[in-house]
């Protein structure tokens, strides 16, 4: 972890003369009016560069999002100082297009939301950087992001959700199950135990290009069995560990007896395979799945800047001095009680998972 005299002296990008010339690129509007609170949301965490601006009724009024897929493909995975790189060259750009595109002046938002944990140490440097810079010159409040609190509230933006829900998050780095009782209030009843999802695929995939030779380049002659077999497997195993979960918050009274909700989301929540076995899961126990978009469940601006509206409403973590912040690269979420939950021991009723 950085504290913040570090992390403004390694991540100076753009410079303060940069940043102020930045600001003057836009067209203020002293005769327009804004009815509603509106915040700015800055993604940096992997390997998108991503921006929002979004309103305190969900609105979604400009965002912008630059993605290094094709950079990270030719090298086979997120080298961390390619993805530094490629977020300094493109944070300005970004920022600035989906504040045009909203028609918002930066002196109109009423505050900046910027990930800053967890995630790849190097990214979420400039992200951090760029947005305490930008804090400093406009003088508004800033409001520091859990990556995987964004995505799991992601939901109340595109859904009338209420307070508690279930949620499962997966991602290529992320895979766990928590209660949610409020915008920061998590319960964790567990997360994998070494690599997630996507991770998992990836290492599958290179132990059987080892044992069949492959060269760059070339695919496995078993591709599409391994594909499949791994994503049956995957589905099945979240689908049992995801209803064990149901069946303890229930029998805490932790969720509605009826009607309850469980939320799907984060990249491999887009996944249909694990959707329909989600889908089995709730409808045997009475509970209702929701999903965010697909273009929601990856990185995006929109879900830290809906975090940050989140957060406002709610006056939790909005600061006025960003003295001594910090950006960290591994942080749990919420309070852990998954030993709770191996302890109650619940036995799952076996279903016939048919997708």
């Amino acid at each position: 972890m950085l504290i913040l005299n570090k992390t403004a002296g390694v991540f100076s990008n753009p410079s303060k003369r940069n940043m102020y010339e930045f600001l003057r690129s836009f067209n203020f509007h002293p005769g327009k009016l804004f009815l509603h609170k509106l915040v700015l949301g800055i993604e940096t965490s992997c390997d998108d560069t991503a921006a929002a601006v979004v309103d305190e009724t969900g609105n979604v009024l400009g965002e912008a999002i630059h993605s290094q897929t094709e950079v990270h493909l030719k090298t086979g995975g997120i080298i961390p100082p390619v993805a530094q790189q490629l977020h300094r060259e493109n944070i300005q750009r970004i920022v600035q297009e989906a504040l045009s595109a909203s028609k918002v002046s930066p002196s109109e938002l009423s505050a900046i939301a910027t990930t800053i944990k967890p995630g790849l140490a190097l990214s979420l440097g400039v992200g951090l950087s760029f947005s305490l810079q930008l804090v400093d010159q406009l003088k508004k409040p800033f409001i520091p992001i859990h990556h995987m609190e964004a995505h799991a509230l992601t939901i109340r933006l595109t859904n009338k959700v209420e307070f508690p829900f279930l949620v499962l998050l997966i991602s290529g780095g992320h895979c766990l199950l928590a209660l949610v009782r409020g915008v920061s209030d998590f319960l964790l009843l567990g997360k994998s135990l070494d690599i997630a999802p996507g991770d998992m695929l990836d290492k599958m995939i290179m132990q059987k290009e080892k044992e069949e030779g492959i060269e760059k380049g070339q695919i496995l002659s078993s591709a599409a069995d391994i594909a499949a077999a791994v994503q049956h497997t995957v589905a099945c195993h979240i689908a049992k560990r995801t209803h064990r979960a149901i069946l303890f918050c229930k029998q805490r009274d932790l969720l509605c007896q009826s009607n309850a909700v469980l939320v799907a989301s984060g990249g491999v929540a887009s996944n249909l395979h694990i959707r329909k076995a989600l889908e089995i899961v709730t409808d045997a126990t009475q509970c209702t799945l929701l999903c965010p978009p697909p273009r929601l469940c990856t990185d995006n601006g929109i879900m830290i800047a809906w975090n940050g509206v989140e957060r406002l409403r709610a006056g939790l973590g909005i600061l006025h001095s960003t003295e001594g912040i910090r950006y960290e690269p591994k942080c749990p979420l919420g309070a852990d009680i998954s030993k709770e939950v191996g302890e109650a021991a619940i036995k799952v009723p076996r279903l016939k998972m048919k997708i």
